[in-house]
């Protein structure tokens, strides 16, 4: 293993997250052989990824990790790091779609998620922040009474431990209350680094600033191409978040930012605990010690990727927590990725139409903590060719359940939609003078269409909007200062790299005439 170093972590974003500071970088100093075939070569380095990883090494594998940016540069570098029992899809939710055996086996999966966070913190010492915390949900008005109760009994259903809660601490007039014990929090890119630390010193390779293009298989060995020459495998297992390319993941899970702020208090009244209010979408809150001040971490507003305006969703965010919190500053704000599945289960294990041997988890819906850390775990027993009992639960290839197919619909007619509709809706200007610095906008100039950003130094970084995962057209993020695609959540930097998949190749780039 390389030397332990500290720096600024990078993430997929321009606002900065708090757990880009303190957490230590490692820098790898395994050398990558290209005649070796590697048992397993795993795409990402965000917790999916490293937590495979570093269950196949341990096994005694030879495990290669290609990660695009740098560990912790994606989801996992900017969630609010919530660890809990419960999930969005709720386990009465599950229970319809999939039977009481399917809700069982979901509660299971988030439990044991949980519980393989606790162990590797236990077993490798990870100092991550890890405090084990009450969760609280509350409901506002009848309806989300109603709505508590059913996850309450579908809670009980599958043993969760959950009650109902005399008190709750939140700022808002409530009606009704749960109250789950032994959930949890942690600092997420400190958990991250020491999973990788201990990967790297069981003789694991990582590769960064390494993203995978294309795989060719032949005779049951993958050939991945990536800048650092071809690195062969056994196994692929993507933990990109989204696999890229065109696959059936992009009509199955619809991508979703949430915000959060990190907040400075006038007055001492932090909730020593996880809450969640029934909005929708929903505000989530918990308090974090960083750097020794202690701060509520505040989230919601969540919108579809591409959609909406993120300006406003921070505003909505802070106008709503400045009204029942005693604002003192705002210390952070920061935003992040995730994707939902039309059925509400994720999908972990063989990807459908591709070779043998090539696996996938994504649609962790708001839960990544839990489910990436599980889909480590089937992931590895897949590659190792061991049963797993969550493997046809969470199987890509699954059928899907009559009541998931109308979201199924629902979201792929609004991606046909925005693919057809947004070309229609460019500013047509002759001109790119009246483009303020700092900002971006999708316009039309002399016929043709421009992604174009002004920078603070005035000068404008002029690309094409046509995104080349779908052929979208990208909408600009002017808190991230990215280019979103609607359809399916890639996204751009400034300069047309590539943020976040599952677009592989850089938006095009173009001259500009300000004349």
């Amino acid at each position: 293993m390389g030397k332990i170093t500290n720096a600024i972590l990078a993430r997929d974003g321009a606002q900065q997250a708090p757990w880009q500071y303190g957490a230590a970088t490692i820098i790898s100093k395994a050398l990558f052989d290209t005649t070796t075939v590697y048992d397993a070569l795993i795409v990402g380095g965000g917790i999916t990824g490293i937590t495979t990883a570093l269950f196949l090494q341990k096994a005694g594998k030879k495990v290669v990790i290609a990660e695009a940016h740098n560990p912790g540069f994606g989801t996992t570098g900017g969630t609010s790091a919530h660890i809990n029992t419960f999930a969005d899809t709720t386990y009465a939710e599950a229970a319809s779609a999939f039977g009481a055996e399917g809700a069982q086996l979901f509660a299971d999966a988030i439990n044991e998620g949980l519980m393989i966070i606790k162990s590797n913190i236990d077993t490798y010492q990870i100092g991550c922040d890890y405090e084990v915390k009450p969760g609280y949900l509350y409901a506002e008005t009848e309806d989300e009474a109603k709505q508590l109760d059913e996850i309450y009994n579908g809670a009980i259903k599958v043993g969760i431990a959950v009650d109902y809660a005399e008190e709750v601490p939140a700022q808002v007039a409530y009606l009704k209350g749960l109250v789950f014990d032994q959930q949890a929090q942690f600092h997420p890119l400190k958990y991250l680094q020491g999973l990788l630390k201990e990967y790297l010193e069981a003789g694991g390779v990582l590769l960064e600033n390494t993203r995978i293009t294309g795989i060719q298989t032949t005779d049951g060995i993958h050939a991945a191409e990536s800048p650092a020459g071809t690195i062969r495998a056994k196994a692929v297992a993507y933990a990109t978040h989204m696999p890229p390319h065109i696959n059936l993941f992009n009509f199955e899970c619809a991508p979703y930012r949430s915000y959060i702020l990190g907040v400075k208090l006038k007055t001492d009244t932090y909730p020593d605990a996880l809450v969640y209010d029934m909005q929708e979408p929903y505000h989530y809150f918990r308090t974090h010690v960083i750097d020794g001040e202690k701060l509520l971490f505040a989230g919601g507003n969540d919108h579809k990727t591409g959609h909406d305006n993120p300006e406003k969703a921070f505003a909505d965010l802070e106008k709503y927590i400045r009204k029942y919190y005693n604002v003192s500053s705002i210390k952070y704000r920061w935003s992040s990725q995730y994707y939902v599945p039309v059925d509400g289960l994720p999908y972990i294990g063989q990807m459908p139409l591709m070779a043998e041997g090539i696996y996938c988890g994504t649609g962790y819906n708001g839960n990544g903590m839990m489910l990436g850390s599980i889909a480590g775990k089937i992931l590895s027993d897949l590659i190792r060719k061991r049963p797993n009992k969550y493997q046809s639960l969470f199987s890509p290839s699954r059928v899907k359940p009559i009541d998931g197919f109308s979201e199924f619909v629902k979201e792929n007619a609004d991606v046909a939609y925005r693919f057809v509709a947004d070309r229609f809706h460019i500013l047509e200007t002759g001109s790119l003078k009246q483009l303020v610095p700092g900002t971006g906008k999708v316009v039309e100039v002399h016929g043709e269409k421009i992604a174009a950003y002004r920078d603070k130094q005035g000068i404008i970084h002029a690309l094409s909007p046509v995104c080349t995962h779908a052929a979208c057209i990208v909408n600009w993020n002017g808190e991230e200062k990215s280019w979103d695609c609607p359809c399916h959540g890639a996204r751009y930097d400034i300069d047309g790299n590539v943020l976040t998949g599952p677009a592989t190749k850089n938006l095009l780039k173009i001259s500009s005439d300000e004349n």
